[in-house]
């Protein structure tokens, strides 16, 4: 479309002609003060190399003693952690600070919101020129300029539709962040609970050796007088040498646990030297699990991967909603303004897709895939919970009955050692024969351990299985969604 804007040639005024070369150099400026302005309010690229050996300098000094460390957690806990030992909800918000994979979650998350920014956002108009040409001798001015802004009109709600499926990607990273805090938790948990295992044996351990290396000793003794067999001697004597191996083992098993726990919370092995841990939430009696139904209904429907998945559905079902809407077509208007050889001219250049060959249908049939596509990861996931949810429970279960008989047999045993002491005192039975009871008793007080860390750990599954925390339930995390190791942002 082209509307004349002047009438007859001839028609304007002296004055008129006077400016009129004026005003075609003011008009012609215009986009070029348009692209100035526009130039002025974009953002200016910073780069930021990435030097590996800065950022394991970075992480070499990270500490438990970090100040705002201690005020990231003073948010949680109404006590300062510099004045009591490390426990597991301590350990755990400083997991919750330091541990890389909540970087990689946040990241996620930013990405999304940008994604977010970027759905909602009205398209630019573009410029371009119809015509720019220079005729020598043409009329008043041999110039010919015809700029037009091209405005790009959206139609059948494809905004609405791009919205929705962007935000229902930030709600699933939002989810994702607290699932990989759910998983960071549970790391922490794994690794301070072997830690305490592990120095429990090995103060077990070097309890029976002690009481195993009197025992070789005094058989020795009695062998050299001709009081023992060599087949006792020799027996004790192996005894001993394996509860040593033993002994070396445990040693190694909790110079193994600290280094995952180090790993496990995101510090250097060296960041907890000095550090006093808290084993209390595995001391004290873990509560009964509730009743399997009820667990697995929280978890189907509580669980922060259920949620993610949701999002995602969500998503995919505004993607075959946008798919549909780009059926049709969006309309392009382009109005503008020619200068032609002194003439002045307005123009409107209305145009249109023309669904000919196609009807999107490809694209449409992609997206239905990706929505049954993500149905069904959901419905995978919901049976991976109730297996996981039902096995965890059995294996609570389990692992209680298991820890009740070893109490018992555990009793048991003391009960024997106490009568042979009461023998003992009174001549009845010699030293030997004691000291065999105690290593029963000991013996039987490290089967009892050993059922109790394995009821511990199946309650720990069943808190993976849950998301729901069954050794510290009062106990509130907030996940923060920003790095809370950089400093605040400056308010706006």
């Amino acid at each position: 479309m082209r509307i004349v804007g002047l009438g007859p040639k001839g028609s304007r005024s002296r004055g008129d002609a006077r400016l009129a070369p004026r005003r075609a150099r003011a008009k012609r400026l215009i986009p070029v003060l348009l692209l100035v302005a526009l130039a002025a309010g974009c953002q200016s690229y910073h780069p930021e190399p990435l030097v590996p050996a800065d950022r394991a300098a970075a992480f070499g000094a990270r500490t438990l003693d970090n100040p705002r460390l201690r005020e990231f957690i003073a948010l949680e806990h109404a006590s300062p952690p510099v004045e009591k030992r490390w426990d597991l909800g301590t350990l755990t918000l400083a997991a919750l600070y330091y541990h890389p994979d909540l970087d990689i979650a946040r990241a996620g998350l930013a990405e999304a919101q940008a994604g977010a920014i970027t759905a909602r956002q009205i398209p630019n108009p573009s410029l371009s020129f119809e015509d720019l040409s220079y005729t020598p001798g043409a009329g008043p001015s041999p110039w010919t300029v015809a700029p037009v802004i091209n405005f790009l009109i959206e139609t059948a709600g494809k905004r609405d539709y791009r919205t929705k499926g962007a935000q229902a990607l930030v709600d699933a990273a939002r989810s994702d962040l607290s699932t990989a805090s759910w998983q960071v938790r549970g790391g922490v948990r794994n690794a301070l609970l072997n830690l305490w295992a592990a120095q429990h044996r090995l103060a077990l351990l070097r309890q029976r050796l002690d009481l195993q290396d009197r025992l070789a000793t005094l058989l020795e003794h009695r062998f050299a007088v001709g009081e023992a067999s060599a087949l006792d001697v020799a027996r004790e004597r192996t005894n001993r040498n394996q509860v040593t191996l033993a002994v070396r083992d445990a040693e190694r098993q909790g110079v193994d646990a600290r280094t995952v726990l180090a790993v496990a919370v995101g510090v250097p092995l060296a960041a907890l030297d000095g550090v006093e841990l808290s084993f209390a939430a595995f001391e004290t009696p873990a509560q009964p699990a509730p009743d399997a139904g009820a667990l697995r209904r929280e978890a189907l429907v509580g669980r922060s991967d259920v949620q993610a998945l949701l999002a995602q559905y969500a998503a995919a079902e505004s993607a075959v909603a946008l798919e549909i809407a780009n059926q049709y077509p969006n309309i392009t208007l382009s109005p503008g303004y020619g200068y032609d050889a002194g003439q002045n001219a307005y123009l409107l250049l209305p145009a249109a897709d023309l669904p000919i060959f196609n009807q999107n249908q490809g694209p449409i049939a992609q997206a239905r895939a990706r929505r049954e596509m993500a149905a069904a990861r959901f419905t995978a996931l919901q049976t991976r919970i109730i297996d996981a949810v039902d096995g965890a429970a059995a294996s609570y279960r389990a692992a209680t009955r298991a820890l009740a008989t070893a109490d018992a047999l555990s009793a048991g045993e003391q009960q024997r050692q106490q009568r042979i002491l009461r023998s003992f005192d009174a001549g009845e039975v010699d030293r030997p024969t004691l000291l065999t009871a105690e290593i029963e008793d000991m013996a039987a007080e490290q089967s009892r351990f050993d059922a109790l860390v394995q009821q511990r750990q199946a309650l720990g599954g069943l808190e993976d299985a849950l998301q729901h925390p069954l050794y510290d339930p009062t106990a509130t995390f907030t996940v923060p969604q920003t790095n809370p190791r950089l400093p605040p942002e400056p308010a706006s």
